[in-house]
């Protein structure tokens, strides 16, 4: 009997993903912690919540800007914690144009003032992230989007010349492993300039 291929990986369990390098692995608070620390959801949306109204996607988007990319909760998370914040009447959602949106009700502004928690949640998740690590992420999706524009619409010779960069990039990035700590910036020249 011919095994089902499955072409595109649906039958495969998922694994989780957070980006190309696996689960919160760059983003700990300390070297080999693998993962970063977890935010308190509901502290932080009503943080948010404080400032101006929002729906839950804007909450989720929100919270990824503030942390730098570090602390993004899902939709799982976020839209049962709106729930149990409306049921508790700390919060009110409007329908608006398809959309929930969401907004602190008396209580909730009581409960925000009241509550030292609800104060920036996301510097919780900062304190103790390498920043270093922060923008060698940033970098690697900076150069991710770079290399999809040229993929997208560069001609057959600048795809070619980026992924001749691309692939000098990664041999320069092996030399600076290879090379000690102290003669990392002396052995490992800049892509292109060796």
């Amino acid at each position: 009997m011919r095994e089902h291929f499955d072409p595109v990986g649906r039958d495969r369990p998922r694994r989780q993903d957070f980006g190309f390098f696996g689960p919160h692995r760059w983003h700990g608070p300390g070297p080999g912690s693998g993962r970063a620390r977890r935010g308190d959801v509901r502290a932080a949306i009503v943080a948010l919540l404080t400032e101006q109204p929002m729906h839950g996607y804007e909450i989720i988007r929100e919270l990824g800007e503030r942390s730098r990319g570090v602390w993004q909760p899902s939709p799982g998370s976020v839209y049962p914690t709106l729930q149990l914040l409306e049921d508790e009447g700390l919060i009110r959602g409007v329908d608006e144009g398809g959309k929930r949106r969401y907004d602190l009700t008396d209580e909730g502004r009581a409960f925000a003032t009241t509550n030292p928690r609800a104060n920036a949640p996301w510097d919780d998740v900062l304190r103790g992230v390498n920043p270093v690590n922060v923008q060698l992420r940033d970098a690697v999706k900076h150069v991710a989007l770079a290399t999809h524009q040229v993929a997208e619409v560069g001609t057959d010779e600048q795809r070619a010349e980026a992924a001749r960069l691309l692939a000098e990039t990664r041999r320069q990035l092996y030399v600076l492993l290879a090379s000690g700590p102290d003669e990392a910036g002396a052995t490992a020249p800049p892509p292109g300039k060796s």
